[in-house]
């Protein structure tokens, strides 16, 4: 099916890179989101692959660039593939999250033309790219040294979205609902299912999520015949771990926290699972498991104040 973005044609069997101007630096350089469109030769669903839409979350960034430089996508058997490796490049410049202005552009959609940037990217996004998508993956990371165990969130009664989640086959998978102004939420609205992958932790490459993306990712596209089946995505699949009931567990103190299990583990009631020293030895406080389940998010910053996050964990279906 031929497609239309931003002005440019991209007939059925060609391939195009298209850039989105969103602004410019201070000094005049100017800021564009490349899009690479993948089209195949006969219909089929178009896929949306993201990363980036955090600036400091680089293992999404990581994921759809390895994917590109694996042509992966060059024989596109139906359907499209629409590839973002880096959607808010002002944040990945400036090793953050947000934008210069401090502005999430994923609490900014479906943006405003004429609004702030991350407005403006929001807005490019919905109006150009979205409208061509049937579905999609927008790879993510933890934040603030919070490294996630790879995982699949999926939005709650949504069959289809359920259904992508379980082609992906993540070591865990839980519902996750709709935050307003997400990316995620103006997409459900528009009748298209996002599945959030989260792997890792911001600034910092997990190559176990890494490759756990490109799997999951290559097992979707050929479950819907766009691509042909690849020796990654069949050879050793996950027994995906469904959870439900998530807790964070907070510090009860500052001080100095070591964690004492791994990431993906699971875990029993009141096992231990950490400790908060002060930082002479004088105190420690322990952290147990508050029940059955497993963990599947960790801080890993040594310094925490009281009512930080520590581990997230979930109970399993």
């Amino acid at each position: 099916m031929t497609k239309t973005i931003y002005n440019t044609t991209i007939l059925p069997g060609e391939n195009k890179v298209i850039k989105l101007p969103i602004g410019s630096l201070p000094t005049g350089t100017p800021i564009k989101i490349p899009v690479y469109v993948f089209n195949g030769k006969e219909d089929g669903p178009t896929v949306l692959l993201q990363g980036g839409l955090h600036g400091d979350e680089i293992n999404g960034v990581e994921t759809c660039k390895r994917m590109l430089v694996n042509e992966y996508f060059t024989n596109v058997k139906k359907g499209c593939v629409i590839v973002i490796p880096l959607l808010n490049v002002y944040g990945f410049i400036h090793f953050s999250r947000d934008l210069p202005d401090g502005k999430d552009v994923n609490r900014s959609f479906p943006g405003s033309k004429s609004g702030s940037l991350a407005g403006r990217i929001a807005y490019y996004h919905t109006h150009e790219i979205l409208p061509h998508v049937d579905f999609g993956i927008d790879f993510h990371t933890g934040g603030a040294m919070r490294s996630n165990y790879p995982q699949i969130r999926y939005t709650p009664n949504c069959s289809e979205s359920n259904k992508l989640a379980k082609v992906f086959n993540a070591p865990i998978q839980f519902e996750s609902n709709l935050i307003k102004k997400s990316f995620r939420a103006i997409a459900e609205k528009q009748g298209i299912p996002i599945l959030i992958y989260e792997g890792g932790e911001s600034m910092r490459f997990d190559e176990l999520s890494i490759n756990e993306g490109i799997r999951g990712a290559l097992r979707v596209l050929a479950k819907y015949g766009i691509i042909d089946t690849h020796s990654l995505a069949t050879k050793n699949k996950n027994k995906t771990i469904y959870l439900t009931d998530r807790k964070w567990l907070r510090a009860r103190k500052g001080g100095i926290f070591t964690s004492n299990i791994n990431n993906g583990e699971g875990i029993e009631k009141d096992q231990v699972l950490g400790y908060i020293t002060d930082a002479y030895g004088n105190r420690s406080t322990v952290v147990k498991a508050p029940f059955d389940g497993y963990v599947f998010c960790i801080n890993n910053h040594p310094l925490v104040n009281q009512g930080d996050a520590l581990f997230h964990i979930g109970v399993r279906t």
